[in-house]
């Protein structure tokens, strides 16, 4: 199976986690939501395979989610998926799909549980971090903020 990430190519940890997937020695399908957009379908798999809601993937730094009234709590899930469709860059990202499942990758060590091989050694993050992959699928650093 192919891996697919939702990638944002201004995004630190969307950068570093296509470098971990590479690193594992996989050459992704690299989609570019922020220019493709979403659909609503789509959406509704990528959430339901990652365990997500609308409100759980909703970006609100960097993002209008604050503006467009999404982040009080009475406006509902449905509302939320409406804008996203309207405005990609809601959508939290990346969002990394294998055989193994399917995760919103932050921080970006989330996605050594997914790859088929996460014996990536030890990889430096763009801001400096070190991170060791394992075979077993875990991965030792500190996380990473939003960015």
């Amino acid at each position: 199976m192919t891996i697919v990430i939702h990638h944002n190519p201004d995004c630190g940890t969307s950068r570093n986690v296509l470098e971990m997937i590479r690193a594992s020695g996989e050459e992704p399908v690299v989609i570019d939501y922020l220019k493709t957009g979403w659909t609503r379908p789509q959406l509704l798999a990528l959430f339901a395979g990652a365990g997500l809601t609308p409100r759980t993937a909703l970006r609100v730094s960097k993002s209008p989610a604050e503006e467009l009234g999404l982040t009080d709590p009475s406006v509902d899930d449905e509302t939320i998926l409406a804008a996203m469709l309207e405005h990609p860059i809601l959508v939290n990202r990346p969002i990394v799909v294998t055989q193994k499942g399917i995760r919103l990758c932050r921080p970006s060590e989330a996605v050594l549980e997914i790859l088929p091989n996460a014996a990536i050694g030890t990889f430096r993050k763009e801001d400096g971090e070190i991170v060791a992959g394992s075979a077993s699928g875990t991965a030792s650093g500190a996380g990473e903020a939003a960015s």
